[in-house]
């Protein structure tokens, strides 16, 4: 069994077909799918799709990209969202230096706005961090003295420092399908020393389309790809990262059915 800790089923290439989504990932054994917020605008479609299906959750939250546009008015504003019973996650959230779409300013006040609600009402911070290790290290770091939050990396691409920092501040590592490209050596030399038992798996879908459906619009389906190049960088079988990843997202993710 499989759960695909992070998916976008409200955007194009995956909202026009969700029940043949949903049975095709129920068909590779994915027993469970987070479908992630990025803009507080069109949050009601994405927690309409975690309604209308039993095993699909969703966060509530602003993506880097849109913290200019988009940030919370308030952590309060967060939690009041956060309580529906099918919000699992705060984010994504995070830091994105590469493209930039936002002011750096404005997506470091919408992290911290972020973490606080994380803090606040228990569930886990879903992070977002590209070209940007050392400012998401520090600024969870800050923030963490106020008390800790759960959280993950998400579709971690990144080096050995914001791996090893965000776990010894109690996060997870989340894995996508970057994992099997060919160029992504760097990334998977720092897989192989990453304790299974603080990885989940992800497709980010319809992004980041594993080998061998690079290139196509990538689907829950295929994190069954993802979690076969994990097993082969940990030296281990496919069976245990299913099971190790599955135990991890339920304990992180403790509003989904099957959780501790």
């Amino acid at each position: 069994m499989y759960v695909d800790s992070h998916c976008h089923l409200d955007y194009p290439g995956l909202i026009d077909d969700l029940p043949g989504v949903v049975a095709r990932a129920r068909n590779a054994g994915v027993s469970h799918m987070v479908t992630i917020s990025t803009k507080l605008s069109q949050f009601a479609g994405v927690r309409a799709i975690a309604e209308r299906f039993d095993n699909i959750y969703c966060s509530v939250g602003v993506h880097p990209h849109e913290a200019g546009e988009e940030a919370p008015s308030s952590v309060e504003h967060l939690l009041e969202l956060a309580r529906h019973p099918k919000v699992v996650g705060i984010g994504e959230t995070g830091l994105d230096y590469f493209y930039e779409h936002s002011p750096r300013a404005a997506q470091q006040e919408s992290f911290r706005l972020h973490i606080r609600a994380a803090r606040e009402s228990g569930l886990p911070l879903i992070v977002h961090s590209r070209d940007a290790d050392k400012d998401t290290i520090r600024i969870l770091q800050e923030e963490q003295r106020d008390g800790p939050c759960p959280g993950l990396i998400h579709c971690f691409s990144s080096g050995p420092e914001l791996a090893e920092k965000s776990i010894e501040m109690g996060f997870y590592i989340s894995l996508s399908g970057i994992v099997t490209f060919k160029g992504a050596k760097d990334l998977q030399a720092t897989v192989r020393t990453l304790p299974l038992d603080r990885l989940l798996i992800e497709t980010d879908s319809p992004y980041l389309a594993p080998v061998p459906h690079r290139g196509k619009t990538n689907e829950p389906a295929f994190v069954a790809h993802t979690a076969a190049a994990v097993a082969a960088l940990q030296g281990v079988t496919v069976e245990q990262v299913a099971d190790a990843t599955t135990t991890n997202f339920f304990r992180l993710f403790r509003r989904c059915q099957g959780g501790e």
